[in-house]
């Protein structure tokens, strides 16, 4: 039995095996970016799947070619920024009390925010042609929630790699990284056979504490280092002029002139 909800423009909710999978679209393609709205359907739903007893997986994927492109720029402006980025830290806070596996499939381009949730998952499912990256450099600004998630996905090495340059990786150097845990012609098909076979056998119960006890340590370090990097980007990055030349410069569609300060 299905039941399906949705959210024009926004996310599209399906419930799945008597409630016991959440099937999640993020369902504005082309760039399914990820904006106010998204941010607050996708920690709603979190919210309720804190509470619903019997739920053993959440499913996250994307309509269209690619998963998405980023967070809204226009959204990371000076006047708008602080509350994107309350609403987008809030939605990873909210995602670790729920303590529900987590599967994303991946298609296309995966970048800026879209990384940072496809790598805050459990299991990560990527197509051959999907490509990964955090380009927040090249507009001047950095990625708090990146910063924190990727070394442990990654390693340092590489994670500082992705947030100094910008670079993407292509799939199978995800695979190789480990920021993608499994490759797959389908990928949405794939994140289902997984969680059929290594989720849905399980106790829903046993696997909210087996989440929860193997994000104990990341849960206690995130929490405090997101609050961190939230302070250095609102109130010191957010002052320079580098930062709103970058975003303004992506905006009006031009490439930026630095001034190093």
């Amino acid at each position: 039995m299905t039941q399906e909800t949705t959210n024009p423009g926004s996310v599209r909710h399906e419930v799945l095996h008597d409630g016991a999978v959440w099937r999640v679209v993020l369902d504005s393609p082309p760039a399914n970016i990820l904006d106010g709205t998204k941010i607050a359907a996708l920690t709603a739903l979190f919210e309720q799947a804190q509470k619903e007893a019997g739920l053993k997986a959440v499913i996250i994927e994307a309509a269209g070619k690619h998963f998405c492109f980023g967070a809204s720029v226009e959204e990371h402006l000076p006047d708008s920024c602080g509350d994107m980025l309350a609403g987008l830290h809030r939605l990873f806070e909210v995602m670790l009390q729920a303590a529900v596996p987590t599967v994303v499939a991946v298609r296309g381009q995966c970048l800026g925010a879209g990384l940072e949730l496809a790598a805050f998952c459990h299991h990560v499912v990527a197509s051959p042609t999907a490509k990964f990256g955090q380009p927040e450099i090249v507009l001047g600004v950095f990625a708090p929630v990146a910063s924190v998630v990727l070394p442990g996905r990654v390693g340092r090495g590489l994670a500082e790699d992705m947030l100094l340059s910008g670079r993407s990786l292509d799939a199978a150097a995800a695979r190789t990284a480990g920021l993608a845990d499994e490759l797959a012609e389908d990928p949405a098909a794939a994140a289902m056979a997984y969680v059929a076979e290594h989720l849905l056998p399980k106790s829903a119960s046993s696997l909210r504490f087996a989440s929860r006890a193997a994000r104990l340590d990341f849960q206690r370090r995130f929490v405090a280092d997101i609050r961190e990097l939230e302070r250095l980007y609102l109130d010191q990055l957010m002052a320079t002029n580098d930062a709103t030349e970058g975003l303004h410069a992506f905006i009006e569609k031009r490439p930026p002139v630095w001034s190093d300060s």
